[in-house]
């Protein structure tokens, strides 16, 4: 079991970009949960370096598309190419058929072509011309989304949102952080440079998801997720706000925490840290409102086990 490999991995996150460590520990927790991650926030703050820094430790092929309005599914998907020289057609894959996909300001391009990541995402397969492909094991998209209210953005449909298991946000560093990412690029610590060799490969990968699945639930933790999500249904005002999938994604986000914790259970603590990035960008507010208070009175309101 490869805890080594993960504790080097997490350090490698938290240098590249400073003041990141709540978020490279979410994405450990999904990547070992077998879900996709949604990272926001304005440009400029490091989204695409972490998510590449991550991506790129990972053995296996990775892949990075930059979405743009101009982007067809066929740029994600592939297609079939008519060969003369053959008398028929051949498969020219795309850029999702790798272990990693780094999907960069998903929101840039056009929901046609983001919903053409739904099969891929849910199924870890795309179906075209009547044909299905599987995708390669394991299959993580890490998609960057810049803040909805800038030119030339998106919304991402809730269908698609709820394909991520969690989302991060990240927002401008304290004015300390700030400094030590001045003084560190001055001095030649930072430069600019993602270290490229892997850490961990695809079948320790696949190993390391088989021994967080393996992590009990005991039936007060099921009950209490069930209480939570219901809590927030009633709070949201829809009953669809809230999908079965994000359940089980809190539960299996808690699982990956109680997993690099070294836990031998989910315990309510592990369940509480996960919760609001698992359902903060499954909540859409009609009136474009933070979910998140929401999400920390049904915390707060909804008795723990």
């Amino acid at each position: 079991m490869p805890r080594p490999a993960l504790d080097q991995l997490r350090k490698r996150l938290t240098s590249t970009v400073l003041g990141s460590e709540d978020a490279a520990k979410l994405l450990l927790t999904a990547l070992l949960s077998q879900g996709h991650v949604l990272i926001e926030g304005p440009p400029g703050i490091g989204k695409t370096s972490l998510a590449h820094t991550l991506a790129t430790s990972i053995g296996g092929t990775f892949k990075r598309v930059q979405f743009t309005p101009d982007l067809l599914p066929a740029d994600l998907l592939g297609y079939s190419l008519y060969r003369m020289d053959r008398g028929d057609f051949e498969f020219i894959p795309g850029p999702v058929f790798a272990h990693c996909v780094l999907a960069d300001e998903i929101n840039r391009t056009s929901p046609r072509v983001q919903s053409a990541l739904l099969e891929c995402m849910n199924e870890h397969q795309v179906t075209l011309d009547g044909v299905t492909r599987q995708l390669p094991e394991p299959f993580f998209v890490i998609a960057t989304q810049n803040d909805s209210d800038r030119h030339g953005t998106f919304p991402l449909p809730e269908p698609q949102l709820d394909r991520f298991l969690l989302s991060i946000r990240m927002d401008l560093p304290s004015p300390e952080i700030q400094q030590r990412i001045l003084l560190d690029h001055a001095s030649g610590e930072i430069n600019g440079k993602s270290a490229t060799e892997a850490l961990i490969h695809p079948d320790e990968v696949l190993a390391l998801q088989s021994e967080v699945r393996k992590i009990p639930l005991a039936e007060s933790i099921a009950a209490y997720i069930t209480a939570l999500c219901e809590s927030l249904r009633r709070l949201a005002g829809s009953d669809s706000s809230v999908s079965v999938r994000a359940s089980l994604a809190v539960m299996q986000a808690a699982r990956a925490t109680a997993f690099l914790e070294s836990a031998a259970a989910v315990h309510p603590d592990h369940v509480q840290r996960v919760f609001p990035a698992v359902l903060r960008h499954r909540l859409v507010p009609a009136d474009g409102s933070d979910p998140q208070p929401l999400i920390k009175a049904v915390l707060e309101k909804t008795q723990v086990p």
